[in-house]
């Protein structure tokens, strides 16, 4: 590894920081919830924080703080008068989180773009996105990359919300008609001519469908697909040898990824046999961080190869959002040549929040 890359990495960081905070708590540009709080806390955090290490003086983002409105309080005042889009992130009763957006769920997906492969990914290609629609940045993110790309993208209708009332009362035919439902729009676009080359899906979604072409004497490359970006809950290693080797062969190319609303898109090393098919996430820094702490004292980030919680930190001009506690945990990773910062591996729920949490289910 390249340890002047990982220094220069770092001092960008801090460059970054400092440069986010002054616009967000600037009387001029920044965000009136942060305005609101910097008053409160009775310091100025653009003459304090000099650097990435400095965020711990702002303890954790609360995602209640997210719940409710009004949603313009997120909203920079440098970019009040700019349309504005709200996604829902997490949450599956009650009142749903939101997040305000402007640019970054394109910025993050065009940033994405940068790593994908174009033999398998063809500039020009069009898109499946086989994953949940609705209120979510995944669907108008999808669409952007597709496009961005040069493509057409083609939607299905998927509900998460209702998935869950399923599972939650054990409604398990119901939800296999659901799924197969989802699966009948897939084949359906598939089948229509489009020339789709490219798709987002998610585990589930990708064994169903591969399971619903095999019935019919097909496969993923047959049907045309030489690309798949997936994320999702059940991404393990022994998941993805699976889908390597049986539903997609040699020939489909699986861009794996880890995000969600409020973060953006950590990207997988490639996945390769020769280190097991192991998942290893980076994000997309400097634009997000992604740490690994000791559950018991957050402040102290573990060692390589520890496990702890995950504790991600967004740096945008559009989203501040300092050392937010998630509800995983993972593996501490070290820098690689694509990206010279830490990463995680071994994503799954926190233990001591797991009992509470629905995954996978679409």
């Amino acid at each position: 590894m390249n340890q002047e890359a990982v220094r220069n990495a770092a001092d960008d960081l801090d460059a970054h920081v400092r440069d986010v905070i002054a616009w967000h708590f600037s009387p001029e540009t920044g965000t009136p919830f942060w305005l609101d709080w910097a008053e409160s806390a009775g310091w100025d955090p653009r003459s304090e924080v000099r650097g990435f290490s400095d965020l711990v003086r702002f303890g954790h983002f609360e995602d209640e703080w997210l719940r409710g409105g009004p949603a313009r309080r997120w909203v920079p005042k440098a970019l009040a008068e700019r349309p504005i889009y709200t996604f829902e992130t997490g949450g599956t009763t009650g009142i749903p989180k939101t997040r305000t957006n402007i640019e970054d769920f394109r910025l993050d997906y065009e940033r994405f773009s940068e790593t994908l492969p174009d033999a398998h990914f063809p500039k020009g290609a069009n898109w499946l996105m086989l994953g949940p629609s609705g209120p979510r940045r995944l669907r108008l993110a999808v669409e952007h990359l597709c496009q961005h790309r040069g493509g057409i993208c083609f939607c299905v209708d998927l509900d998460p919300r209702w998935v869950i009332k399923l599972i939650k009362r054990g409604a398990m035919d119901e939800l296999k008609l659901y799924q197969d439902h989802v699966i009948d729009q897939a084949m359906t676009i598939l089948s229509a001519g489009h020339d789709i080359r490219c798709m987002f899906t998610t585990p589930k979604l990708l064994d169903a469908i591969a399971n619903r072409l095999e019935s019919e004497g097909s496969s993923i490359h047959d049907a045309g697909i030489t690309g798949i970006f997936c994320g999702g809950t059940e991404m393990t290693a022994q998941w993805a040898r699976f889908a390597c080797e049986e539903l997609l062969g040699p020939d489909v190319y699986m861009a794996a990824c880890y995000g969600n609303t409020l973060m953006g898109l950590a990207r997988a090393k490639t996945l390769t046999a020769d280190d097991g098919f192991k998942i290893t996430y980076y994000a997309p820094q400097p634009r997000a961080v992604l740490e690994v702490v000791d559950p018991d004292a957050t402040s102290d980030v573990v060692d390589f190869g520890a496990t702890g919680r995950v504790m991600l930190t967004t740096l945008t001009k559009e989203f501040f959002l300092p050392r937010f506690l998630e509800r995983d945990e993972a593996e501490r990773e070290p820098p690689c040549d694509d990206f010279p910062w830490p990463g995680v591996s071994g994503v799954r729920p926190f233990g001591k929040a797991a009992g509470g949490t629905t995954v996978g289910v679409y």
